[in-house]
């Protein structure tokens, strides 16, 4: 940004994005293995943003991104999925709060990826089930399921 002499504009992005896949690099942030929409997390944090840290340039450039990138790499026609995922908003939010050791965010990342798995771990033992997807049970269900036991 210190270069563009503050936020770029869109069409600077663009220009930039276009630049970056024509060398044969990827859009960081985008694409995903599975989803093939707009990462739900990075659509928490965005909302977050917004509300929080609206004004905040690092912000503003990751929130235009958001507006042009997926165009371009429809328009490329590699992709098999154009939209963020959490990996394109995460690291605004750390640099804001202050967390400007690059080395810590994928620490982060795996962190709450094994407290997520430990809850289900401890869940599934508890009701006497397999392993499964976190996102497979609801917390209603979970409940349901207790309160039926103890009938």
């Amino acid at each position: 940004m210190k270069d563009l002499g503050g936020v770029p504009t869109k069409e600077q992005l663009s220009k930039y994005l276009w630049e970056t896949l024509n060398s044969g690099k990827v859009i960081p942030g985008y694409g995903h293995a599975v989803l093939r929409k707009t990462d739900p997390r990075y659509m928490a944090q965005r909302e977050f943003a917004l509300k929080h840290l609206p004004k905040y340039d690092m912000f503003r450039v990751v929130s235009d991104i958001y507006e042009v990138a997926p165009d371009i790499l429809i328009k490329q026609g590699k992709a098999k999925n154009p939209w963020p995922n959490v990996d394109a908003h995460s690291g605004v939010l750390l640099y804001y709060y202050n967390v400007k050791e690059y080395d810590f965010y994928t620490v982060f990342f795996g962190v709450s990826r094994a407290m997520g798995i430990l809850a289900q771990l401890i869940w599934s033992r508890a009701l006497g089930l397999p392993i499964e997807r976190p996102k497979s049970v609801t917390t209603e269900w979970v409940e349901q399921q207790v309160a039926a036991a103890k009938k």
